[in-house]
């Protein structure tokens, strides 16, 4: 039985691709069907527009200058941190560091707060599906500090296995970091409960929401997670863009991560003193002109109907599953109960990369390979797969596209 597309109310995908430039163009003679979104979202012409207003009538360093210009930067980029924190609900501005992205924001927890407290024999919690950002950084303070990364199993339909979660929550446990939503298989992770029970244990939380914010509402005062790091890029927003949350009494805990102009109170060659949050986490010249951009994506965002987009997500989600079912040699990696963005899937006896170069010659873009997931790719023993993953602009005939730029790629390949 061919799938069917349903008829969605509310939201109208086709009408807001003309709000992105880059989605009017041809590639290889093809109308470009866009399906690399986890990866990294296309801008609004909002958000471009905003970029090249700040650039052209505001450009110049922020806080401290004496002319109208820096006023006026300074006044944008602190009505942008303000607008993140309406966005995800954070206490104060003092909990809304700006950093160039998802990376970089666990980087910062790791180097500063898990370096501080953690000690011989102390375990971080890490699931066996998390984006390489969201492992290496506690290899790494675990490496320093004589503690141990320990895997939170994942089951073979990409489900993180609370159980198993459950039994390895004891007073050794110092930090769970977990994704709100895997870049590679989909899954959508329980986190209000696996935030839960690692307070239960005594265990602080942070959660890589990359790939959370683009698809639904987050709150982080309901969630009570400790940190949450996101990136602007994969929110319709320019890329070296990002933001951590932290519990304001946690961030006045932690040291410093860099040093240098801004996050100083006092410098002397006997000592120096700290600024006040959020700044004392905000050393150099920021990326003013980025935090511009992405204020404008979440007003791009906020403007929309959330509830409406979220369920043609899934609807597109669901459309595009009910056409693999019947698409034979089809292999879907990842069949967890709740999937949000991605689609990941092998074609038998082809090699990803080469599904990806025949249907980027029809226009297509998708993502192949291990998607910076290597230990989850080699529990399923593949070497990676080909992702298409969704956002608010893309369509059903986008998924009608790409099944049949797989016809054709199959065709050609076996």
């Amino acid at each position: 039985m061919n799938a069917v597309a349903p008829a969605i109310t509310g939201f109208d995908a086709k009408a807001l691709r003309g709000d992105f430039p880059a989605l009017q163009q041809e590639v290889n003679g093809q109308p470009l069907i866009y399906l690399d979104n986890a990866a990294t979202t296309q801008k609004p012409q909002a958000v471009i527009d905003a970029l090249v207003n700040y650039y052209a009538r505001d450009n110049s360093n922020v806080h401290r200058g004496a002319h109208a210009l820096s006023d006026r930067a300074t006044v944008a980029f602190e009505n942008a941190r303000n607008k993140v924190v309406q966005f995800i609900n954070a206490g104060s501005s003092k909990e809304v560091l700006w950093t160039r992205g998802t990376t970089e924001s666990i980087n910062l927890v790791a180097s500063s707060y898990a370096r501080s407290v953690l000690k011989t024999g102390d375990r971080i919690l890490v699931s066996a599906m998390e984006h390489h950002s969201n492992i290496v950084p506690w290899q790494l303070v675990a490496e320093a500090c004589g503690a141990e990364v320990v895997p939170i199993p994942v089951s073979d339909a990409g489900e993180l296995d609370i159980e198993a979660y459950k039994s390895l929550l004891d007073e050794r446990v110092k930090l769970v970091a977990v994704g709100h939503v895997s870049n590679a298989l989909g899954t959508v992770n329980p986190i209000k409960l696996i935030i839960d029970l690692a307070h239960s244990a005594g265990a602080k939380v942070l959660i890589d929401g990359a790939q959370g914010v683009p698809h639904f509402d987050v709150d982080v005062q309901a969630l009570d997670c400790d940190f949450y790091a996101f990136s602007g890029h994969k929110m319709y927003g320019p890329t070296g863009t990002g933001v951590l949350y932290g519990k304001e009494a946690l961030l006045e805990q932690m040291p410093p991560y860099h040093g240098g102009g801004e996050m100083i109170k006092t410098v002397s060659f006997e000592g120096t003193t700290f600024n006040d949050l959020p700044f004392k986490f905000e050393a150099g010249t920021p990326n003013i002109g980025g935090a511009v951009g992405l204020a404008a994506a979440v007003d791009y965002l906020q403007g929309l109907d959330r509830a409406a987009l979220a369920a043609h997500e899934r609807a597109l989600m669901q459309y595009a599953h009910d056409k693999a079912a019947a698409f034979e040699g089809l292999k879907r990696i990842g069949c967890a109960k709740t999937i949000a963005g991605a689609f990941s899937f092998l074609l038998e006896g082809v090699h990803p990369a080469d599904v990806g170069m025949l249907l980027d010659q029809q226009g297509i873009a998708v993502r192949t390979g291990d998607h910076c997931a290597q230990p989850i790719m080699k529990q399923f023993g593949i070497p990676g797969t080909v992702r298409a993953s969704f956002a608010l602009y893309n369509t059903f005939e986008d998924v009608d596209a790409l099944f049949a730029g797989l016809e054709k790629a199959k065709t050609f390949l076996l």
